[in-house]
């Protein structure tokens, strides 16, 4: 049994397709056939059924994965060890939803170096969907984000709220907001919830989309109209005389959360980081 052996199979529990897989993994078709089939005779049990519908897990498999992720992530772990920077004795990876990472991230790190100073730290901006699958992976140590999925491996806290606010280039109130220009933010599905039930029609009915705050400014600046957008945008863009406050707008706020695997759930490095989060939320 090999590494790779080990990711293929992840890679066709994902997919659940051999073709699929070659894809991704820049393989031939046959090359994942081999690796399934030497992982299958190491464990002496069929992990993959094939059909005209798809390939699907047996039994074997099902309680196979669970050991497959441990693998992947210890595997990750140790590669990363090796390659730490020399000055350095640890190293973290954290991943930061794109809308919190594009305003505060600067002071974050600031504040992650005073407190570790002897860790070197990878930074970056992602959505909650792929932080998730990072952290069941190894690849990543922590997530800060909208919506953590809900695996038995992941544990999550809330750390903070972050508000939307809708601004217009023409509206100062909903009555005058034109539903043919509006850009609707589809963040989070969460978010995409409370704005349908404030505003129904809006969301029904807009002719573009968008799921990030500094594009959805952008958006605004090239086509006009009006918006939800992180609330620091919001008052950057009313002050710089480009748009107004939709004064009768409901403000929009989304929770944020940390996320970990379990078994780094109490580690100290964890610990400081979620506190060092909360208080730049202002969450206690």
């Amino acid at each position: 049994m090999n590494i790779d052996q080990v990711l293929t199979f992840l890679d066709l529990v994902e997919t659940k397709s051999f073709n699929a897989t070659a894809e991704r993994l820049r393989l031939t078709q046959s090359a994942v056939s081999n690796r399934v089939r030497a992982l299958e005779t190491n464990l002496g049990k069929r992990l993959f059924t094939r059909s005209r519908a798809g390939t699907s897990l047996t039994t074997g498999g099902v309680r196979f994965v669970h050991h497959a992720r441990a693998m992947e992530q210890e595997w990750n772990e140790a590669r990363r060890s090796v390659q730490a920077a020399d000055n350095f004795s640890k190293s973290l990876r954290v991943g930061v939803q794109s809308d919190i990472a594009t305003s505060s991230i600067g002071d974050w790190v600031v504040a992650f170096r005073a407190a570790m100073p002897d860790t070197s730290f990878y930074v970056e901006a992602d959505y909650s969907v792929q932080m998730s699958t990072d952290l069941l992976a190894g690849s990543l140590d922590i997530g800060v984000m909208f919506a953590p999925r809900h695996f038995p491996d992941l544990h999550n806290e809330r750390v903070g709220d972050i508000t939307y606010r809708m601004i217009s280039t023409h509206a100062a109130t909903i009555a005058e907001v034109q539903a043919d220009r509006y850009v609707y933010a589809c963040y989070t599905p969460a978010f995409e919830q409370k704005h349908r039930r404030l505003l129904p029609g809006l969301a029904a009915s807009a002719p573009v989309s968008c799921g990030h705050s500094i594009a959805t400014c952008t958006l605004l600046r090239s086509l006009g109209g009006s918006a939800y957008v992180l609330n620091d945008y919001a008052t950057d863009m009313v002050a710089s005389g480009e748009c107004t406050f939709v004064t009768d707008a409901e403000p929009i706020v989304q929770s944020v959360y940390l996320a970990v695997h379990i078994r780094h759930h109490h580690s100290r490095a964890t610990r400081k980081i979620l506190r060092i989060v909360r208080e730049q939320f202002g969450f206690s």
